[in-house]
Formats: structure tokens, C-alpha cells, sequence
């Protein structure tokens, strides 16, 4: 499991100190026992607010983007290995900015069968981001998260999955193959509305054109 001597952390020189002094909620992947949520909780207690801060668990962060209220109490958390982290930075310059980052290793990575299941499984659930862990022969279902791996391959949707042991634990599920911790650096977005400029009187405008 994680400690506390494990961290390290990289706050960008030209990160607002503002902007994080703003943030309580952390918005991130669900549902509850991925890598994000407890990442989300662990940035919460460095910048002590374990008690007054809270962490959203969404469906995926594209819908969290779309949910967050725009207030700067607010941020996204996500990592370095989420697919098209890339469009949700480049696509949302006008109210998302990234913040923090820090390195931090993820649960014990698993794949998980359910007891008596089949040793070599004809399909796997798993998140896009781990899919490089399915063996080769296996069909790859893809799924929202480790931890919705880990719930569609306890409901009977698939022969095994890749999640975390946090997960695979959780729903009952053994343990096939364990390939450890993986070191992945997690980032964090503030998300604002940004401040409206205000127009100058036309008058004015022309005065200066003059």
C-alpha cells in the first residue's frame, strides 16, 4: 500500500498559489476504489484539508468537466495515462487550468477472476488506460474505471478484469496475476469561470480613435 514517504511532489513554479488555496473539491474517476479517488484523497491532507475538503466521484472526467460548478472552489483531478487528457486540457483553456502534479504510485495492479472461474478468460474488463495488461488471448471489454472492471466481472459481464487489489478485494474477486504498483504522476485543474471584461463607453472607443 501507499505511505506518506512515497510522495513527491511537484508543484509548477507558475501555478497560482491562489488558485490552489481556492480548491475544496476534487472532481475524479468513480466509482469508489480507483487509483484517482485515492489520489484525490491524499492531495486533500498534504494541503490540509482532509476535514473541510471533499472528493466528487464521477463516471469519467469528460462528464465531471461538464458537471463542475465554474466557482474556483473546484478542480479536476486526473493522471498522466487518462485517454484524451490532452483534449480535455486544450479544450477547456477558457476555464480549466492545470495547477499541481505530483508523483504518486498507484494500488497494487491486478488481474482478478471470480473464484472458480475459468484459467484462461475469454474476456477482460478493463479501463482503456491498463488495457496493456490483458493477456493476449483474451477480448478486451472495456469499461469506465478499474473499479467498474472489478464490479462488471463480480456481476458475471466478463471472465476476469484488470483493477486494483483495492477493487478485486472488494467485490470478492482472486487475484490471477499482480503486477504491482505503477508510479503515475496525477495533475490538477482548476476550474473558473473567467472574469468578463468590461467594455469601454462607445464614445470613448471613437474618442481614442481620433
Amino acid at each position: 500500500m501507499m505511505t506518506g514517504e512515497q510522495l513527491s511532489v511537484a508543484s509548477p513554479p507558475w501555478a497560482p498559489s491562489s488558485a490552489i488555496d481556492e480548491i475544496r473539491y476534487l472532481h475524479t474517476l468513480g466509482p469508489t476504489g480507483t487509483n484517482l479517488e485515492t489520489a484525490a484523497h491524499l492531495w486533500l491532507r498534504r494541503h490540509g484539508r482532509a476535514d473541510d475538503g471533499q472528493v466528487v466521484l464521477h463516471t469519467s472526467l469528460e462528464q465531471a468537466m461538464e458537471r463542475v460548478p465554474r466557482t474556483g472552489e473546484h478542480a479536476l483531478l486526473a493522471c498522466a495515462v487518462y485517454p484524451e487528457l490532452h483534449t480535455l486540457v486544450f479544450g477547456n483553456l477558457g476555464t480549466c487550468r492545470m495547477v499541481d502534479c505530483f508523483l504518486w504510485p498507484t494500488h497494487e495492479m491486478v488481474l482478478a477472476a471470480p473464484p472458480g472461474a475459468r484459467a484462461e478468460p475469454r474476456t477482460v474488463a478493463t479501463h482503456p488506460a491498463p488495457a496493456g495488461l490483458v493477456p493476449d488471448r483474451a477480448a478486451r471489454r472495456l469499461v469506465t474505471s478499474n473499479a467498474q472492471a472489478a464490479i462488471d466481472c463480480a456481476a458475471g459481464r466478463a471472465d476476469a478484469c484488470v483493477t486494483t487489489v483495492v477493487a478485486a478485494r472488494a467485490h470478492g474477486l482472486r487475484v490471477v496475476r499482480s503486477f504491482g504498483e505503477v508510479p503515475m504522476v496525477f495533475t490538477v485543474h482548476h476550474v473558473r469561470e473567467p472574469a468578463r471584461r468590461l467594455r469601454e463607453p462607445a464614445h470613448r472607443i471613437r474618442e481614442s480613435g481620433r
